[in-house]
Order: C-alpha cells, then sequence, then structure tokens
C-alpha cells in the first residue's frame, strides 16, 4: 500500500494562532502563490496545508494550519470544526522543529492568544512571535504589547503588503539545522514525484480515500459536504506489488453544480480542485456505487478531468452499501460514463478499506501507461491495417489518405498524422482510429491525443536549401 513519508525527512516551520489573524495569508507570502484559501470569515482553514520552500539555498516545508478556537480544556460553546481543527494543529506542531505563533496587531492581545501562547510554550519548541496587520508605524508599536506573552522579540509584520516578513523567516531559519552536505546535487537527482488529485462530488470520501492510503487521520473527515475546503498536498510514498513511487496526493473539495455554490470560500474550493486537476498526471475520480450509475454532476465533472488530458482510474466508493453484484455496479458505470470509457473503475470502500491493493495497482498501471512510447514502425503498421480494413468515409468530396503518423510525446500519449486534409476526416472514424489504436496498445485509464494535420504540399529539399545562390 502506502504511506506518508517523503516530506518527513525535510525541517518543518508550522503557523500557528487562532482564527482570522492571517495564518494563510502569511503562508502564501511565503510560498510565493495563493496555495491556501484567505477569506475574512473565521474557520476557512481547517486542514493542514503543506508546501516546500526553497530560500537562501535552505529548503522546509511551511505548514499552514486552522485556527484555534477554543481554550485548553473547553468543551462547549465552539463550531462544530473545532475540535477536528484542535487536532490537525497539534499534529503540525509535534512534526514541526520551529512553531510562528500569529498574533492580529489590530485587535490586541486576547485570552485564546495568551492560551495558545502558553500551549506553544510547554512544547519545548522554538517558538517565534509574530504580530500581523501592522500597516502603518502606529499599529507597528502597539504589536509590541505582544511582549507580555512572554517571547523575547516580537516581529510585527502585514502580509497584505509582504512587510516584515524577511525577518521573521530570517530568524526562523537561523534555527534550523543546517542543510547536509550534497543536498543540492541530491536534489537535482530525485525523481519528480506522481501527482494523483482525488476529486469528486461532496460528501463521497475523497478524504476518507486520503487517510486509507496514508494510514492516518491525515484529513478531517464528516458526514457534511464542504468539510475540505483547501485543495491539501501529502507527500508520501506509493508502494504496489515491490516497487515505491515517489508521490503526492492532492484531496480536493467537492464540486457541486455552479448554482448551488453558496459563498465565496466555497467558490475558491471549487477553483483549487479544478488547479489540482490542471497540475495532476493522474485523477482518482470518486463516485458512489450505485445501479443508476454515475449522476449528472458526476458526468460534468468527468467531462472537466477528460479536457484536462490526464490519467485516470475512477473508484467507486461505499460498494460495501450496496447489495448489488459487482459485474452490475461496473456494467452502470460504463453506461452512465461513458466517454470515460477508456479508463479502469475500481470498486472500494474507503471507510472499511476494501480492494485498496487493487485500487493502487490500477493507479501504478495508469502510471506506466502515460510513459509509453509507440515506435513509429509499428505505429504506421497499426494505422495502415485499419485504413484498409476500415476505409474512411468520403468528406468533403474526397477520402481521407494517411501518409504517415508520429508520436510526438508522451504523458499522456501524443499522435500526429499527416493527411491530405482535415477536412475529410469524419469525427467518427477518429474515434474508431483512437480505439483502434488502443486495442493494439496498452492505453488504459489514459487519454490519447490523436491530431490530424496536412502534409506539405511542397516541401523543399535540403540539397537545395544548402546549395549557395549565384551572384
Amino acid at each position: 500500500m502506502s504511506r506518508e513519508a517523503n516530506s518527513s525527512a525535510l525541517p518543518a516551520i508550522a503557523i500557528v494562532g487562532r482564527p482570522n489573524v492571517g495564518k494563510s495569508s502569511l503562508f502564501n507570502a511565503v510560498v510565493g502563490r495563493r496555495l491556501a484559501i484567505v477569506h475574512e470569515q473565521a474557520g476557512v482553514t481547517r486542514d493542514r496545508v503543506m508546501a516546500t520552500v526553497v530560500r537562501d539555498g535552505r529548503k522546509f516545508r511551511l505548514i499552514d494550519t486552522g485556527g484555534l478556537g477554543l481554550l485548553a480544556g473547553e468543551k462547549k460553546g465552539g463550531e462544530v470544526w473545532d475540535a477536528a481543527i484542535a487536532d490537525q494543529v497539534e499534529a503540525a506542531v509535534d512534526s514541526a522543529e520551529i512553531l510562528i505563533f500569529l498574533g492580529d496587531a489590530q485587535a490586541g492581545v486576547t485570552p485564546l492568544d495568551q492560551d495558545i501562547a502558553r500551549r506553544l510554550r510547554a512544547t519545548g519548541k522554538k517558538v517565534l512571535c509574530a504580530a500581523n496587520k501592522c500597516d502603518n508605524d502606529r499599529i507597528a508599536d502597539e504589536a509590541a504589547e505582544f511582549s507580555v506573552l512572554g517571547f523575547p522579540r516580537v516581529f510585527p509584520v502585514c502580509c497584505e503588503h509582504r512587510s516584515g516578513i524577511n525577518a521573521l523567516l530570517d530568524s526562523a531559519l537561523s534555527f534550523l539545522p543546517a542543510p547536509p552536505p550534497g543536498q543540492e546535487s541530491e536534489d537535482a537527482s530525485v525523481v519528480k514525484p506522481l501527482n494523483i488529485a482525488i476529486v469528486g462530488r461532496p460528501n463521497v470520501g475523497k478524504s476518507s480515500l486520503v487517510n486509507a492510503l496514508l494510514g492516518e487521520k491525515r484529513m478531517i473527515t464528516a458526514d457534511v459536504a464542504g468539510t475540505t475546503r483547501d485543495a491539501v498536498d501529502v507527500e508520501f510514498t506509493l508502494r504496489s506489488e515491490g516497487e515505491e513511487f515517489p508521490a503526492v496526493l492532492v484531496d480536493t473539495a467537492g464540486l457541486r453544480k455552479a448554482g448551488k455554490v453558496d459563498d465565496a470560500v466555497e467558490f475558491f474550493s471549487a477553483m483549487r480542485a479544478k488547479s489540482a486537476i490542471d497540475r495532476a498526471d493522474i485523477v482518482v475520480f470518486m463516485i458512489e456505487a450505485s445501479p443508476d450509475g454515475a449522476t449528472a454532476q458526476d458526468r460534468k465533472i468527468g467531462a472537466m478531468i477528460e479536457s484536462a488530458g490526464k490519467g485516470l482510474v475512477i473508484a467507486v466508493n461505499k460498494r460495501d452499501l450496496r447489495p448489488e453484484k459487482d459485474a452490475e455496479l461496473l456494467k452502470a458505470v460504463d453506461r452512465s460514463l461513458p466517454a470515460l470509457s477508456y479508463a479502469p473503475a475500481v470498486l472500494i470502500s474507503a471507510l472499511k478499506q476494501n480492494r485498496f491493493e487493487e485500487l493502487v495497482r490500477t493507479i501504478t498501471q495508469v502510471m506506466t501507461n502515460l510513459g509509453s512510447e509507440i515506435p513509429t514502425g509499428v505505429l504506421n503498421r497499426v494505422l495502415a491495417d485499419a485504413f484498409e480494413n476500415h476505409p474512411p468515409p468520403v468528406v468533403g468530396g474526397a477520402p481521407l489518405k494517411l501518409f504517415y503518423a508520429t508520436m510526438t510525446g508522451t504523458r499522456p500519449p501524443r499522435i500526429k498524422m499527416f493527411v491530405n486534409s482535415r477536412e475529410h476526416l469524419a469525427p467518427h472514424y477518429l474515434a474508431f482510429l483512437r480505439n483502434r489504436l488502443r486495442d493494439a496498445f496498452e492505453l488504459t485509464g489514459v487519454p490519447l491525443i490523436l491530431e490530424a494535420v496536412p502534409r506539405p504540399k511542397k516541401v523543399e529539399s535540403i540539397k537545395r536549401r544548402m546549395k549557395p545562390k549565384r551572384k
């Protein structure tokens, strides 16, 4: 199976504080891109959001955490997510070498700030205190109020204007262990990890699948749609049949119909999910097992994945809740998602962790297929046989003629066919050729980009181009 592993070798810095003090803004400012969702609504960040950062030749993990909304020992009166968020923050604190406690200079020190500061000091780890929202000199001076928390220095910062952040980071990095000799050369030889995005409607079990694959409660789960907000990257090692592959799992927010997106937070969550699809190598598309197959919203998500040209595995979750036979449920998937017929479907139960070995094997097979290379000679023989045995229809007054084809790229495979005219290529014949290539080569789970381009009518001779012109 698989376990979270790769990122643990790097030293980590965790950002901690109460809700709505700007932790995600600081995280994005350091990372250099809007990775974590930022919104004035408290409690937007729930899961741990991580990113690898390189600064001044030093490589470390930066961890954004949810706001701690309850005092130590408080059980009632908090928001429904507070206990789960606190567990995520505790895990981040345990894994980090340096802690950045962030407060709000404009609001001043609150009882919750004092309680969090006490909890962080009790860890015995190095804690740096920063006061955010210092957007003018007067407030920057008032940030000194945070010195009552007992930290030797208070760093005034303004994440919105990116001021004061350099001094804070320089101080944090000074407490991290020196990088091992030869780290730069080792990093250059590291294989790029496989990026796997878990995508689907709300509440189909995406976070449960991530937790099961990792073997730990890495993501917050609940029977409430919209539990996951950010697209959360988790580095881990994918293990299948004795082989190991570095990988990154990306848990995403559930994608609802556009008309049912209630607020800005959900809108940005959907944008993060779509971005996760764009940067993924393989998408695990989760749907619920049903005799009716996929829903209309599932089909819309499937079309989004297909248009992105990504490797695809369909995870049919909650199989344990259905009395139907496997063959009936898989047939329903094929019937309801005809455009994704190239993708393998695996019946699983994320909650009971059933059939995970099969799912992992399928993911690794699709990974291998993404890099498939087809020799030009073999490719042209297969296409020539297809043209001979099933001649193309006459379109635009003339039949389609194939001169030759060549593979122009992988991940996903791209094939270019040189023909007499693209106008003579019927869409259904293009689909036929694509299916014929799938039958001939191992392309399960891989979108095949097959492009027809007209062969140049005149090709200037190389000898003629090299021949000097007469004066």
